[in-house]
């Protein structure tokens, strides 16, 4: 095996990995019932690994030998997935997401990458070189594609017999698993992946050289900032807990937005062609981002003008003191088809937030669901506007909201 091909096989196993744990991350600290904020915390925490890492290897990857740095990377990636996937505490699944490196972007960015791209040129000639980081990105993207849909796995598992927590678990140990995978790889290595003599020696950088490189730099990291607000683990958190959409869903739609970013890279090839390399980066950004902004005003737009309750009766009433219309009045909160039609996905569970018609979370509401058949209940205290309630009994049951002495009820099957 060439080292070339070495590296374009760990590309594509850890872009598996790397996508597989951006879906999933999100939604197994969900599991885990983490809040929004200690969910922000872990994905950050793991973000702040793979830059500390990134550094690192900037630095002291050459020195350090750069297959013993890529080994050494992919070990600290499989210790760290071993750790996240058996922790259930925010501060140790932070201190894991950091260790391992957890990428909760869904996208290769780190250390590994750095030290591949760095060799790749030398495993072929001048005339090649394009083609070969091509390929190179090619299976990444095809790897980031097929790890979105293995984000489908605690489902498959939970079919199977496992435990909804216990499904999430194994999943996060076989992305461990992929990393020692790509360990082992590295191994293969031969000594001609490590730099020349002439190569180690410092080389001055021009300062015309020197500006454009903090410049490239500077836009990169303002990007970086950016897409940080918007981490597919993030995104995946949020299709879960507002719709309900669970990982069996999550996967498939990921994969086909990658596929579509997968095939951009034609698109981008030819386009740069006839307006150049900078406007084609800054054109097709301006898009997305209108999209993206859309998102946000049409949540705004469904909450003020969609109602929660619906007619589903009318009658006229004749008494003695004159004829009056009876209306019945039902919620229209009610569960996704996705949950009626897959009893495997029932989580027994009841989540979400109190807001008010601009979207703004609510403080201080008390959220109670009673069960009314049984008449068992399950209460959150007041001072919280995010809310979650486990372990319910199967049946139907009426929630109410408490605010300011004011109750608010309706019925959810």
């Amino acid at each position: 095996m060439t080292d070339r091909v070495v590296l374009y096989t760990t590309a594509f196993v850890r872009a598996l990995a790397t996508g597989m744990i951006g879906v999933l991350m999100g939604v197994y600290l969900a599991q885990l019932e983490f809040d929004p904020a200690h969910i922000g915390y872990v994905v950050g925490a793991g973000l702040f690994g793979c830059a500390a890492a990134a550094l690192l290897v900037t630095l002291c990857g050459d020195r350090a030998g750069r297959r013993r740095s890529l080994i050494a990377v992919s070990l600290l990636s499989f210790l760290g997935g071993c750790a996240f996937a058996l922790t259930g505490h925010p501060f140790a699944a932070g201190a894991a997401a950091f260790l391992g490196m957890v990428n909760g972007m869904g996208r290769d960015r780190g250390a590994a990458l750095i030290l591949d791209q760095v060799i790749l040129p030398a495993t072929v000639g001048d005339a090649g070189r394009t083609r070969a980081f091509a390929w190179y990105n090619v299976l990444q993207d095809i790897g980031h594609a097929v790890g979105g849909l293995l984000a489908g796995l605690p489902a498959l598992l939970r079919g199977l017999g496992a435990p909804e927590v216990g499904s999430y678990r194994a999943s996060v140990g076989f992305y461990a698993v992929l990393m020692l995978v790509c360990a082992g790889l590295y191994l293969r290595l031969s000594p001609l992946v490590e730099p020349s003599r002439d190569h180690a020696q410092a080389r001055r950088v021009s300062p015309a050289t020197r500006r454009v490189l903090w410049r490239i730099s500077s836009l990169f990291a303002l990007d970086s900032l950016a897409g940080g607000f918007l981490t597919t683990a993030l995104l995946s958190f949020f299709f879960y807990e507002r719709f309900g959409v669970a990982e069996g869903v999550l996967g498939p739609l990921f994969f086909g937005a990658r596929l579509l970013n997968a095939l951009s890279h034609l698109g981008a090839a030819w386009l740069a062609r006839r307006i150049g390399l900078v406007n084609t980066m800054v054109f097709t950004h301006i898009p997305s981002s209108l999209l993206m902004i859309t998102v946000a005003d049409l949540i705004r737009y469904r909450m003020r003008t969609e109602r929660l309750v619906k007619q589903v009766a009318q009658a006229k009433l004749p008494t003695d003191f004159g004829d009056f219309e009876a209306k019945l009045i039902a919620g229209a909160l009610t569960e996704s088809l996705y949950f009626d039609r897959d009893s495997t996905n029932d989580r027994r569970s009841i989540s979400g937030v109190v807001s008010d018609s601009s979207g703004a979370l609510i403080p201080g509401v008390k959220v109670t669901v009673t069960n009314t058949g049984t008449a068992a209940w399950n209460p959150v205290g007041s001072g919280c506007n995010a809310f979650r309630l486990g372990a319910l009994i199967v049946g139907r049951v009426g929630g109410q909201r408490e605010f300011g002495g004011v109750l608010f009820a309706h019925r959810r099957r």
